[in-house]
């Protein structure tokens, strides 16, 4: 594994960009034509299938133990995305968790601006990925923040978060790394990859967490919340505030709308991870 000089990593950074927040409370009867997508058509959806669910405890404890694996195997290499239950993240951080981003999306647009993002990241308030003046925009806002390791958090602006909002970040972004650091190692188990090597790989990885927002629109036929993508990364878990089933996975060119279990989190295997046929 390569060792970059955290001063000179690089995480992105995006063009700042109007609050779709703000825009939305102007009670608006047409979008701006900066967020009108002309060429996206109506994907085909099937709500037919689902998304595998595997149940954590029963991948690590129990007489299930390798029918989980083989299910958790056959999740990632045909579908990349599943649903977790019983993955022990603690309830009440979850709840808390889900109360403070809901607050922090509340501020008022004059304590937004402290956090607003810097030209040189993308950390803060604003959008991910922009990179002209020109490109079609998603009709959402987005906080994004790096939490770990510790070393690569801009301090400066966790200090500004709000106090409780910090402590719950602390929390949550250590059970979120504890729970996958459990999957990355019954991955590694079901291709027969040394679990030792494969924590070792992850145990230091950098961690980001980003909060979306997604405001009421009056024209939402023409405009998209999240455009289509695929996660750089090894591991997205996502914990979904409520039951709104607005992502869709694409699955022999179909998308599947994914329903959100009460209290389960959604994970998607990024395109850093490849799961191939060598489980027996």
């Amino acid at each position: 594994m390569e060792s970059t000089p955290v001063a000179k990593m690089n995480f992105g950074k995006s063009l700042l960009v109007p609050s779709v927040q703000e825009l939305a409370k102007q009670h608006l009867t047409n979008i701006p034509a900066r967020y009108v997508r002309p060429e996206q058509e109506s994907p085909v959806t099937y709500a037919g299938a689902s998304v595998p669910v595997i149940d954590i405890q029963k991948l690590v404890s129990g007489d299930s133990m390798d029918s989980e694996l083989q299910k958790l195997h056959s999740a990632c290499q045909q579908w990349g995305f599943l649903q977790v239950i019983n993955h022990g993240v603690t309830p009440s951080i979850l709840e808390d968790f889900k109360r403070e981003v809901i607050d922090l999306f509340k501020l008022p647009m004059e304590e937004k601006k402290k956090l607003w993002q810097q030209e040189d990241s993308f950390e803060g308030f604003g959008n991910s990925f922009v990179v002209s003046e020109e490109q079609k925009l998603d009709w959402n806002d987005m906080f994004g923040i790096m939490t770990l390791p510790l070393r690569i958090r801009k301090v400066d602006l966790f200090q500004k978060l709000p106090s409780n909002l910090r402590g719950i970040i602390e929390a949550y972004s250590n059970e979120i790394k504890s729970l996958a650091m459990i999957i990355v190692c019954q991955l590694a188990k079901a291709l027969r990859i040394d679990e030792n090597e494969m924590r070792e790989l992850f145990s230091d990885g950098v961690q980001s967490i980003r909060m979306n927002y997604y405001p009421p629109c009056p024209e939402p036929h023409k405009t998209i919340g999240f455009s289509p993508h695929s996660d750089a990364d090894a591991l997205t878990i996502l914990f979904q505030l409520d039951e709104t089933e607005g992502l869709q996975v694409r699955k022999d060119d179909i998308w599947v709308p994914i329903k959100p279990l009460p209290n389960a989190l959604i994970v998607n295997i990024g395109d850093m991870m490849e799961v191939n046929n060598n489980f027996s």
